[in-house]
């Protein structure tokens, strides 16, 4: 008989014995998918930039379709964009013709008959004084190009006779180029006239059914009817003020250049002060333009020592004195830095030409007027939630849009 501890020995003999098991299979390991595939997933900045990188490149190929598109209907789309105008700005003067008990197509057709005599009255102003003086215009270039090669000459500047002949033979053009400036820029008579035409009925049915196209344009911006009202009331309102506020500088332009050109016995006076008002309402290069042709004729007519004068007048009206009177012709209503209004104003005009320099400046002022509204508006809207909401609940992460 074995006693238990021997037989504790013979067990683990016995075990130590036995053969060793066949070698277990490959271990396998459970992997959760998600989290392999975050291992080469991009950082969310880099994410983040490359989908604003992709809506820019979506917005930039818009806009190129919209500008190509643009250039391609230009002669339909600019007189209707010139009625717009002229539409919007003297609108108001139909609405209370309206009140007072005139039917709106007479107010219309007696706001555009007063339009088309301004334009007129311009007009004749303008090419007429040119046109009868045109020969003093040509002597008067002629010999202030003169006087600038002597000038040269003086300096030390050789070589100048054939840019002089340039001058010449472009300044004796100068009143032709001018007459017919307006015919070539839209290529010939028959566009011009199409222009003129359908500028005007594009004008006179706007400012007839004024109310009911901004109607059809809320309804059909896609938006709730409070924020189209406020985007349509702010792009009016901005191209109203803005073309008042460009009418009052223009005027006082006009009025400084002119009563300039009078004290230095400038003969064109009348017709430098109608110029530099005219010109006034394309931005930046209207001055230019006017004050150009004011100092050349004073130079020819009164010498150096006026033209210098005159020149000091341009300046002054175009820079110094307009900012002080800009200011309060707008009241603010731009809201822009001067140095935005430039980039706006030169970069819409190489995209659009010259619709695009006379109103970029008032759209992107109505844009961040909408945006501020609507901005206000919301804040507002959340507010008053907030205000009516049970203590315990959750406020609308979409806000009052």
């Amino acid at each position: 008989m074995k006693m238990p501890l021997f037989d504790r020995f013979s067990r683990k003999h016995e075990r130590a014995s036995d053969p060793l098991p066949a070698a277990a299979g490959p271990a396998v390991v459970q992997i959760d998918a998600t989290a392999l595939s975050r291992v080469f997933s991009a950082p969310m900045w880099l994410r983040d930039l490359g989908l604003l990188a992709w809506f820019l490149v979506g917005v930039g190929l818009v806009l190129v379709g919209f500008v190509w598109l643009l250039g391609l209907t230009s002669t339909i789309v600019e007189p209707v964009v010139v009625g717009a105008i002229l539409a919007t700005v003297a609108g108001p003067l139909v609405t209370k013709m309206q009140r007072h008990g005139f039917p709106r197509a007479a107010g219309a057709a007696v706001v555009l008959l007063g339009l088309l005599a301004i334009g007129v009255v311009i007009a004749l102003l303008v090419f007429g004084g040119l046109y009868e003086q045109s020969s003093e215009i040509r002597a008067a270039a002629s010999e202030g190009a003169d006087k600038v090669q002597s000038w040269l000459d003086d300096v030390g500047i050789q070589n100048t006779d054939n840019a002089t002949e340039d001058a010449k033979s472009g300044t004796s053009g100068t009143g032709a180029t001018l007459l017919k400036g307006v015919v070539d820029g839209i290529q010939g008579l028959t566009s011009l006239v199409f222009f003129v035409t359908f500028a005007v009925f594009s004008t006179f049915f706007l400012l007839k059914d004024g109310p009911s196209v901004r109607n059809f344009i809320n309804r059909n911006l896609g938006v709730p009817a409070a924020v189209a009202n406020t985007v349509t009331g702010n792009v009016i309102l901005s191209l109203r003020r803005y073309f008042l506020g460009v009418t009052i500088v223009a005027a006082f332009n006009a009025v400084v250049v002119g009563i300039g050109a009078y004290l230095l016995d400038v003969p064109l006076w009348g017709t430098i002060a109608v110029v530099t008002f005219v010109t006034a309402y394309v931005p930046f290069i209207g001055a230019f333009v006017s004050g150009a042709f004011a100092v050349i004729l004073t130079l020819s007519a009164q010498g150096s020592s006026a033209a210098l004068i005159m020149l000091v007048i341009v300046l002054l009206a175009n820079g110094l004195l307009q900012n002080i009177v800009q200011p309060i012709a707008f009241g603010a209503t731009l809201d822009l830095n001067p140095l935005a209004v430039l980039i706006v104003t030169i970069g819409f005009g190489c995209l659009f030409g010259m619709i695009g320099l006379v109103l970029g400046a008032p759209l992107t002022s109505a844009a961040l007027h909408i945006s501020r509204e609507l901005a206000a508006a919301k804040a507002q809207e959340a507010a008053t939630e907030g205000e009516r909401a049970p203590p315990n609940a959750e406020p609308n992460p979409l806000g009052a849009f």
